[in-house]
């Protein structure tokens, strides 16, 4: 029986993936979820005028179908408070998910200190470009695609 009990745990344990990135109001991303995934990890915070009309660009990258893309935001102010965190979703209007945990150390690059910022992380984990300034999908997609930005 306890052989039996040890073998379930392994199990289970095994299956249990540790989330990389906690999300507002959700159960996290793994190393699977990441694996293989463009990343366009967007700096923002409420009082940013030109954070607040790039949401939806970035909102519409989100839904876009390919399975090789995640958006990600990182609220620049990191209230630590859960229903603080979740207002400023909802009052920014953010359909991708929101990160807890800054995701520079991880990727190797400085946390931004101008805002809006956003990283593109290309599926081996290098920086493809740090876009300072309103983004837009069309340059988003550019840097995705290879392609140089214009305009």
């Amino acid at each position: 029986m306890k052989r039996c009990f040890l073998i379930l745990a392994c199990v289970v344990l095994v299956g249990c993936e540790r989330p990389v990135f906690e999300v507002v109001g959700g159960s996290g991303l793994s190393e699977a979820d990441l694996k293989d995934r463009w990343l366009v990890i967007n700096y923002w915070a409420t009082w940013c005028g030109p954070c607040i009309t790039e949401i939806p660009e970035f909102n519409e990258i989100h839904h876009n179908p390919r399975s090789d893309l995640i958006v990600l935001g990182v609220n620049f102010d990191a209230p630590i408070e859960r229903s603080t965190q979740q207002a400023d979703l909802e009052k920014m209007k953010i359909e991708f998910p929101v990160v807890i945990q800054d995701p520079a150390s991880r990727f190797g690059y400085e946390v931004p200190s101008v805002l809006p910022t956003t990283v593109i992380v290309r599926p081996d984990g290098s920086i493809a470009a740090q876009l300072v300034g309103p983004q837009t999908k069309t340059t988003v997609m550019q840097v995705v695609a290879g392609a140089p930005i214009t305009g």
